[in-house]
């Protein structure tokens, strides 16, 4: 039955849909089934490049994207939980990952479609009372619907064998490697799936529309296409997260131009293991895309400093992921010296204090300029800060599994409230970050006498949370006790701010608009000077015999 030019386009276009939405329910189903375990695995798989390509390679399978295993990567990154050099490997192994789906495909049993499809239908719908079962149900639904739209595309482009325009086009593909290089690049951008653009290519090559010195170009463009968004996730991020995006466009570019260079070898062994191992034509690109990407990891693998050596030129920039990330939170220090280890643990506060003191200073220019390039930096810190408390906590935490003494013990505790109070101070300080961008976003104005009474109030703030930061190495009460004072005396200056700024408004000296942010950044600067106060009586509880005798901690 010969089929019009509409129903060609109607089949190949609903089944690519098909298709796509059976990779999109068979990926969500093996990640709702493996639950937070995704995030786990490369949270703790990448302490070399070996285990990355491991967990890249693990997750990309179950969630049957290589695109989502990068973003997820770019986002852990950007949040400080991995750094740039062990996002090379999740990346590497996620382009091993991704040709699973290529490998399923060449199985061929699209005939047996329909009924995975409806046994998967029917646990959704009639067993989904049990969650398992439920993923289990849409894991088998999306792999039923992949395979049917794998059927509809290729019923739908076996018309194209009889069109002499299209056959000329993958005869010049075929002599010329670049044409199909461009055209697998420009597809897979278009369709935003490179296990779609492989499975069309399959679909072409198994309907004998072209020969594999068309289709392995095109295989090379498939992965360059895919990079395309882990930049468009790696633009929004922090200056590591765009990092981590070139990584993967630098690390599929450099795979294809050597395949490029060696594509006749390349061609001639893909067709030799064709043979001999009698491969349909589906198996015989899925061979091609796994050796690609395997052979190109291998290439590349002793290279990772070299790669990010290179991506830091290419993307400048101060990444505070690696400035502040944590040096002495040894796990095997803990096991050996839990006393050492705790001591390691009060360094990395102190450096999450000055973290946080650095991102206060930072805002505090921030509100001179509007200068939106240091407000992107103040909240790159940001996320700095709720990883590094994070690492903090998890490994006090675990100092709790150890023989450790009484007075480590109290110690422990106090670092634990600490880091606490400062992952407080971090929100806080963010919220007053977001409150003058605010201020310049809809311009709203400041009267010249609340700007002094601010500064005022801020170098007292500053002053404070500094001295309780210098204080956390050496324990020094005089110093501690300056820092109560001058929280006490912060509050006075608030309270007198406040009442100033009732008058200003009765005398209708001050905008609505300004006066509620005038309210609020007062009461942020407030909270950072009480929370500086906090640290230091969280210092000072257990030596309150230590302060002189007229001392009072609250007034």
């Amino acid at each position: 039955m010969e089929l019009s030019p509409m129903e060609v386009i109607f089949l190949f276009l609903g089944g690519l849909g098909i298709f796509l939405f059976g990779i999109k329910m068979m990926g969500d189903g093996l990640q709702a089934a493996a639950g937070d375990r995704l995030r786990e695995i490369l949270n703790r798989m990448t302490s070399n490049p070996i285990k990355g390509i491991i967990a890249g390679i693990i997750v990309t399978v179950l969630i049957q994207s290589s695109s989502g295993t990068t973003v997820i990567t770019i986002g852990l990154v950007s949040a400080g939980f991995m750094t740039l050099r062990q996002s090379i490997g999740v990346i590497m192994g996620a382009n091993i990952g991704t040709t699973v789906t290529a490998f399923i495909i060449g199985l061929d049993i699209g005939e047996y479609s329909l009924p995975i499809l409806a046994l998967g239908a029917f646990m959704i719908f009639f067993l989904g009372n049990r969650p398992q079962i439920h993923n289990i149900g849409r894991v088998l639904f999306g792999f039923g619907a992949l395979f049917y739209g794998l059927e509809l595309m290729g019923q739908g482009v076996k018309p194209l064998a009889d069109l002499e325009s299209f056959s000329n086009l993958m005869l010049n593909m075929s002599d010329n490697s670049f044409l199909g290089l461009a055209t697998g690049t420009l597809l897979t951008v278009v369709v935003q799936s490179s296990s779609a653009t492989i499975a069309i290519l399959q679909g072409f090559y198994a309907n004998d529309l072209l020969d594999l010195s068309a289709a392995m170009p095109i295989l090379l463009g498939d992965n360059i296409g895919t990079t395309v968004t882990a930049i468009l996730a790696g633009l929004v991020g922090s200056i590591a997260a765009r990092r981590a995006a070139a990584i993967h466009v630098i690390f599929n570019v450099i795979g294809a131009a050597i395949f490029m260079i060696i594509m006749p070898l390349f061609v001639s062994l893909i067709t030799f293991l064709q043979g001999s191992l009698n491969l349909n034509p589906e198996m015989t690109i899925a061979f091609g895309h796994g050796f690609f990407n395997i052979s190109n990891t291998l290439i590349q693998l002793p290279f990772i400093f070299a790669l990010a050596w290179i991506v830091t030129k290419i993307v400048p920039g101060r990444d505070f992921s690696e400035d502040f990330k944590p040096n002495q939170l040894d796990p095997l220090l803990l096991k050996r010296s839990p006393a050492l280890a705790l001591q390691g643990a009060h360094s990395e506060v102190k450096n999450l204090g000055n973290l946080i003191l650095s991102i206060l200073d930072d805002t505090h220019k921030f509100s001179k300029t509007g200068d939106n390039k240091l407000y992107k930096e103040i909240k790159e810190k940001v996320n700095v800060v709720d990883t590094l408390q994070d690492s903090i906590r998890k490994y006090l935490i675990d100092a709790s599994k150890y023989d450790i003494t009484l007075e480590d013990s109290e110690r422990q505790a106090t670092l634990l409230e600490i880091t606490r109070i400062l992952n407080k101070v971090g929100s806080q300080i963010n919220d007053y970050a977001e409150s003058y961008n605010k201020k310049f976003r809809e311009n709203i104005d400041i009267s010249e006498t609340a700007g002094e009474g601010l500064d005022d109030l801020y170098n007292h703030v500053y002053k404070s949370f500094k001295k309780s930061i210098d204080s956390l190495d050496i324990y020094n009460p005089q110093e501690l006790e300056e820092v109560i004072r001058l929280s006490q005396k912060s509050y006075k200056i608030e309270n007198k701010l406040r009442k100033q700024h009732i008058k200003r408004m009765n005398k209708g000296a001050c905008s609505t608009d300004g006066g509620l942010l005038y309210v609020d950044l007062i009461s942020n600067l407030e909270r950072i000077g009480y929370n500086a106060r906090n640290i230091s009586e969280t210092n000072l509880d257990e030596d309150h015999e230590d302060l002189a005798e007229d001392f009072t901690i609250y007034e």
